[in-house]
């Protein structure tokens, strides 16, 4: 892209750093996020991914088990919990685990997490881990976000390693990232002030880094966040991974307000937002080595074309995810080993299949 365009686009200085390997600050962000010149911002991106990955684009595959969607947190911006007693709330047992997973072939990652259910005691959680380890033992168990983790402590009377490392015994090698939300007590307040706060969060992730339990990190935009909120959410982050070195992937995950008590005041974001802030994030977070275009909550469409904006990792086959279905999402049930390889070489890029662990198999 040539100079001219970069600096009409008002970043020519940005550029500079990027190309110095300097690290942005916090004014460049916003004045990243502030540019309306998506294909600038887009190109800065790119470089950056290629610079990280070259040509390659990581999958890999995965079945997702939402094990419960009651959960006593009631958050403002889910439409998945229902209510202890509610007649459409349900809970999967450790056998039923099993079998569901066991359809169709063998996955190399399985993703688990579930609401916050007041009511399942501790031994579950082990008990339902142990269960799916001893039957997929080729698979890396993904399971329980810092909010679960949270709530295992506080149930058991256990300190939160002490509960990692039964679960680790039990059979679980990652965390996934979901659960941050955006880090604003603003936010917290108004969508969901039960759940657990930005630091909680931070401590959980930090703590199972320390035992040698990798984690992803989301964030989740387009509701009432500022972009000041964003870029201070994910310079948090980084903050972190300077002294951790933990977290495998950044998640950004645009909100689904259509089944949500949001819906009227709040209008889902557009593709030039996700594209947006999937290449902000690309920029910004230059110790965290992979960033997800997350096909489940942005279509499969903008998922292949994020690879232009600084995703390599297109997620994976995806199968039995409840979460975003309940929100309104979901235009594909789950994507085929074939049907990842051919969005990404048709978007130019080479197909790369991973373990949970990005290493290629």
């Amino acid at each position: 892209m040539r100079s001219e365009t970069i600096k009409r686009a008002g970043l020519a200085e940005i550029y500079e750093k990027i190309e110095a390997g300097e690290r942005l600050s916090r004014e460049d962000g916003l004045k990243l996020f502030q540019t309306r010149d998506l294909l600038a911002l887009g190109w800065l991106a790119r470089r950056v991914r290629e610079r990280l990955h070259g040509r390659r684009v990581y999958y890999v595959l995965n079945r997702h088990l939402n094990y419960t969607n009651i959960c006593e947190n009631r958050c403002r911006f889910c439409a998945y919990w229902r209510p202890p007693g509610d007649p459409e709330g349900y809970v999967i047992s450790p056998e039923e685990a099993v079998r569901r997973l066991s359809e169709g072939p063998p996955p190399r990652e399985i993703h688990i997490v579930g609401g916050v259910h007041p009511e399942l005691p501790y031994t579950y959680y082990l008990e339902l881990l142990s269960a799916v380890h001893e039957a997929f033992p080729q698979a890396a168990l993904k399971a329980f976000t810092c909010v679960e983790i949270d709530h295992l402590s506080r149930i058991s009377g256990k300190s939160v390693e002490e509960v990692l490392q039964d679960l680790k015994a039990a059979g679980l090698s990652c965390l996934p990232g979901g659960g941050a939300e955006v880090f604003s007590e603003r936010v917290r307040e108004r969508l969901f002030p039960r759940k657990i706060s930005a630091e909680r969060w931070l401590e959980i992730a930090k703590t199972a880094h320390r035992l040698g339990l990798p984690t992803n990190a989301t964030m989740l935009y387009g509701h009432l966040e500022t972009l000041e909120e964003r870029v201070d959410h994910l310079l948090r982050l980084r903050e972190v991974q300077d002294e951790t070195g933990g977290f495998l992937c950044f998640v950004p995950l645009p909100f689904l307000p259509e089944k949500t008590p949001l819906r009227e005041e709040i209008k889902p974001t557009t593709g030039f937002e996700d594209l947006r802030t999937l290449a902000v994030a690309r920029l910004l977070l230059d110790n965290i080595p992979h960033l997800k275009a997350y096909w489940v909550f942005l279509g499969v469409k903008l998922a292949q074309l994020a690879l232009h904006f600084g995703a390599d990792d297109l997620h994976g086959t995806v199968v039995e995810e409840r979460i975003s279905e309940a929100s309104g999402g979901r235009e594909a049930e789950a994507l085929s080993r074939e049907e990842l390889e051919r969005l990404i070489r048709e978007a130019g890029f080479e197909p790369v299949e991973r373990d949970a662990f990005y290493r290629p198999v």
